[in-house]
This record gives C-alpha cells, sequence and structure tokens, in this order.
C-alpha cells in the first residue's frame, strides 16, 4: 500500500464532496473539479477525511493509488485556493499583452506569437514581461505554462528566452581567443 494513502485527506469546510461509482466531484468556492477513479481504486468519506482505498493488493494498483491521493489532494487544494505559475519573458524587445481571449507575445520573431487561453485558466499580463497563470487545476495550469513557454525556450548563452520566475538558467562561458 502507497505511505501516501495510509493518511487520511482532510476536506476543508465550505468544500463539497461528491462519491457516485468510479467519479468524484469537488466544489468549493474557487469552482468545481470532477475525476474518473480507476476501477480497483475506492474512496470512503467519512467526518470530513477522506480515505482512498485499493480494492485488489496488486502491485500495479499501489502506484495507482499514491497517484489518485495526490490528485485528490491536488483538487481538494485547487478548488479553495487555486494554483498559478509566473513566467518571465527575458530580451530585448520581449513583451506579452492579452487581447480578447488571446495572448499576444513578442519574441523577437519575425512575427508575433498568438496563444489561445483555454477554458478555466486566467492569464494576467504584469509590466509587459511577467504573465501570471492561474486556475483551479493543476495539471492545466502547468501544461498552459509549459506551452507558453515552448514558444521561445531560454537559451544556453544569454538566457534569452521565457522562463519560470524561480528557474535558475546555468549560462555557459562565452568562446575566449
Amino acid at each position: 500500500m502507497s505511505r501516501l494513502a495510509k493518511k487520511p485527506i482532510s476536506i476543508p469546510y465550505g468544500t463539497e464532496v461528491i462519491n457516485i461509482d468510479f467519479m468524484v466531484s469537488f466544489s468549493g468556492p474557487k469552482g468545481e473539479l470532477k475525476y474518473f477513479l480507476h476501477k480497483s481504486i475506492k474512496i470512503n468519506i467519512e467526518n470530513n477525511l477522506l480515505y482512498v482505498k485499493q480494492n485488489v493488493d496488486i502491485d500495479y494498483n499501489k502506484a495507482i493509488l499514491g497517484t489518485t491521493y495526490v490528485i485528490l489532494v491536488n483538487m481538494i487544494n485547487g478548488v479553495n485556493n487555486g494554483f498559478s505559475k509566473k513566467l518571465i519573458l527575458k530580451g530585448v524587445g520581449y513583451k506579452a499583452k492579452i487581447e480578447k481571449n488571446i495572448l499576444e507575445l513578442s519574441l523577437g520573431y519575425s512575427h508575433p506569437v498568438f496563444y489561445k487561453i483555454p477554458f478555466g485558466i486566467n492569464i494576467e499580463v504584469l509590466n509587459n514581461i511577467e504573465v501570471i497563470i492561474a486556475g483551479i487545476c493543476k495539471q492545466k495550469v502547468g501544461q498552459v505554462a509549459a506551452d507558453i513557454r515552448s514558444k521561445r525556450l531560454p537559451e544556453a548563452y544569454k538566457g534569452k528566452g521565457i522562463r519560470y520566475s524561480d528557474e535558475i538558467i546555468l549560462l555557459k562561458e562565452t568562446k575566449k581567443k
């Protein structure tokens, strides 16, 4: 059994959890998320505590048990607090702006790069070079941040490109004569 799954998940006040067959629904102040459980996983809700158990004791199910536990914790955290990632554009002339539901990035190419903002994600631009991505689904926020970052990865000599705010880029030394 997963070491994580031995501990119960506490359900905060104001969060509603509904378990119907193999579907779990979480609703809180920020929104609502649904998750479909694997057939070998079951959950029990008792006294504002959520217990994740496995039906059959197989090694494969143990891995799914730990993964399911972490996903459920992230969903509860997401509907209560939400998640956010911050990207920084570094380079001469690099800037971002939002028009309607499209993020427009100037990244040193001969043309602007457009990114359509998916449903459930909020993007905010600060100082034309800081992009904050927020939402209730941790996986979706991380995927959107990775998609935007992939438009211009940081390069190794000057560090120009799109980077996470907490990312450290190791710069290479230039050639010497």
